[in-house]
């Protein structure tokens, strides 16, 4: 008996190990890019602040100002408070601040602290905070609180900070701190919520008559992704998109949007303590606090397993400055040629702090952050849908030839301007430039109609001797119906027949917070409690999970088009893609219905020899189906059935069919 069970564990661990191995990709197929699907976070629509980051207060350091809003000023989104026949005032003050990159702060006097009655036992002088639309808090879960505090006169102060539900004036968490004379200390506590409540208030109360200043105040769940500080709903939904990589900060945000070179993207100042970095004007209309910085959209990359693709400024602003969309890129301002040095000394210090060990300047500072080991940088982008002016040639011509010299393993992604379309000016200047360069990675973006995505396929005819490859950074068909996502679907099948030329695709917006909204459509919508996944997402999410390193062409043929057929022709409206991941031994066959008829596929799958198993899953509904907050009639639907090496599909309309095969 014994023989026998270690006889069935040496062959179990064979079968294991064999499945393990890649297999031999066969004749006929085409290498393609295995990094087909990623994505791009650009903080728009309070897709950071708000959104990834799961800070629930909102300006906790008082550095909301009228240049980002008309009416904005350091108490937005707070509330002065003073229950109990208390009497006080608050005044924002920058005379001596806690860090100069953080520097207003708010002091609060107490002339007195009044009573108890007739306010549920609240008393003292104070303010409070609502969060975005209300602090969503659960019963049992628990709540880390920090701020600066500091005792301008007096004795030692006694600072109630608690949660509050507002409908009765109900205390749902509580804690009391003391804050001793002297400089500027960071207070802690955690408040553990009593029950739910979808818009609480944080308050913090001086109970003592005197005067305390108070900046950068967070509250943060602690069931955080990884415990990591990003919203665990939000990076489950991208986990679950299998993305190969991440292309950030930006978009518009890179170079401020237009607003001057004083707002652009600086990564150095988004990096360490998080009350010693320099917060923005957000160039969608808002404020940028950079909880969400650098340090934590590489830490996301490595906890999702996604390269990281930071874009940098390279020397010219957005040629839409205050209104300059329409001036033929006259409103693009440039950086005189005698300052570009700092622009590439920022590039070459991003990839050190990246990539250089501890005993390196850069290195040390990400290792004091908490991460001794490199990242592991492999893309730099410069630049983000610049006009191709002749004064962005000069600056990224500079910058591209020394970050290149110093750093031959790093590869450059570029960027072919606005409305990546061939004829384009832009579109053309960029390419020329490209091919001065020998550019490894050139970034196209293009947001059109569903009817473009239908019916166009423009890298067929790309050239195939070209060194550069293809980023389709930022694309979207304008609206989010269920055709919208097959009219996505059926390009990106057209993307993976030229995946030899396209090397990596991402849609664009990713995020979008409910009654915040920059832009429409975006991939995941979301509030406090919940986010909803649109039909591109599960599109997207069906690429995401079929990636691999071979195309073949001549697996699938419609029933009614002629024999010989590999692709349909152009405005046919479906499509096929038969992928093989010779790593993991998968196979991958993905089938495009945007026609209102029932469409027939015929599969001959033989060359892949046996098959251990077969998944289908189908996304299907009407044309016009949508998903919203309240209704979600569109997701995918998964089943195993028998894998069958010669097969007929019947494929609804209006649907996008995936068979994934165990080799």
């Amino acid at each position: 008996m014994r023989h026998i069970l270690t006889a069935a564990v040496l062959l179990l661990a064979s079968s294991l190990d064999s499945a393990a191995q890649p297999m031999k990709a066969p004749k006929g197929g085409k290498a393609i890019s295995d990094e087909l699907l990623g994505i791009f976070f650009e903080d728009i629509s309070h897709a950071a602040d708000g959104g990834l980051c799961a800070e629930l207060l909102q300006n906790g350091s008082f550095e909301y100002n009228p240049t980002e809003r008309d009416g904005w000023g350091p108490g937005t989104a707070w509330r002065f408070a003073r229950p109990g026949h208390s009497l006080g005032r608050m005044e924002p003050r920058m005379d001596q601040p806690l860090h100069p990159n953080n520097p207003t702060y708010m002091r609060l006097y107490v002339e007195r602290v009044g009573h108890y009655y007739d306010f549920d036992g609240w008393t003292g002088v104070g303010m409070e905070n609502a969060g975005f639309d209300g602090i969503t808090v659960k019963a049992g879960q628990k709540y880390d609180f920090s701020a600066f505090l500091r005792n301008v006169e007096g004795d030692s102060k006694e600072v109630r900070i608690a949660l509050v539900k507002p409908q009765g004036n109900v205390c749902l968490a509580e804690t009391t701190l003391k804050v001793a004379a002297g400089e500027w200390q960071q207070q802690h506590a955690t408040l553990t919520a009593k029950e739910d409540c979808p818009n609480a208030v944080l308050r913090l109360l001086v109970l003592t008559k005197g005067a305390v200043d108070v900046d950068h105040l967070s509250l943060m769940p602690q069931d955080t992704y990884k415990g990591h500080g990003l919203r665990k709903d939000l990076v489950q939904a991208l986990a679950d998109l299998q993305p190969k990589f991440m292309r950030f900060p930006g978009g518009c945000v890179v170079h401020g949007g237009g607003d001057g070179f004083w707002n652009t993207y600086r990564w150095k100042t988004t990096i360490g303590p998080r009350h010693e970095r320099k917060s923005l004007k957000n160039c969608w209309g808002y404020h940028q606090s950079m909880g969400l910085g650098y340090y934590e959209y590489f830490q996301l990359c490595e906890d999702l397993g996604m390269a990281p693709v930071p874009i940098l400024p390279c020397g010219v602003s957005c040629q839409g400055a205050n209104g300059g969309w329409g001036m033929k890129g006259q409103a693009q301002d440039a950086v005189p040629m005698s300052e570009m040095d700092e622009w590439v000394q920022d590039a070459l210090d991003l990839i050190e702090w990246a990539n250089g060990d501890a005993s390196t300047t850069w290195g040390r500072k990400r290792a004091e952050q908490g991460h001794p080991e490199p990242f592991g940088l492999k893309y730099l982008g410069l630049g983000n849908e610049e006009r191709i002016s002749p004064e962005f040639c000069e600056r990224f011509k500079y910058i591209y030839e020394r970050v290149t010299k110093a750093h031959p393993e790093i590869i450059i992604v570029g960027t072919a301007g606005p409305g990546s379309h061939p004829g384009n000016w832009d579109f053309e200047n960029g390419w020329k430039l490209a091919n001065e360069l020998g550019m490894p990675i050139m970034d196209e973006h293009y947001y059109e109609p569903r009817e473009y995505f239908l019916n166009n396929r423009q890298y067929d005819d790309y050239p195939r001797n070209r060194k550069t490859k293809v980023y389709l950074g930022e694309y979207a068909a304008k609206d989010s119906k269920l055709i919208d996502a097959l009219a996505e679907g059926l390009y990106l099948l057209h993307v993976e027949r030229n995946a030899d030329v396209v090397c990596m695709t991402s849609y664009a917006p990713l995020f979008a917070r409910k009654n915040a909204t920059n832009w429409n459509p975006d991939l995941i919508y979301f509030d406090n409690e919940k986010p909803y996944l649109t039909c591109s997402y599960y599109v997207q999410q069906m690429f995401g999970q079929s990636a691999g390193q071979y195309y073949y062409g001549n697996c699938v043929r419609f029933e009614g088009d002629k024999a010989g057929t590999v692709q349909p022709v152009k405005d046919s409206h479906y499509g096929q893609s038969v992928v093989l991941n010779a790593k993991t031994r998968r196979l991958y066959v993905k089938l495009c219905n945007a026609t209102d008829e029932t469409k027939t596929a015929h599969l001959d799958l033989r060359r892949f020899g046996s098959m251990k198993s077969a998944t289908k899953t189908v996304l299907a509904g009407k044309a016009d189906d949508k998903n919203t907050f309240d209704s979600q009639p569109v997701a995918p639907k998964t089943e195993q059935v028998a894998p069958q090496k010669q097969s007929s599909l019947s494929l609804p309309p209006y649907s996008f069919t995936m068979l994934e095969i165990e080799l």
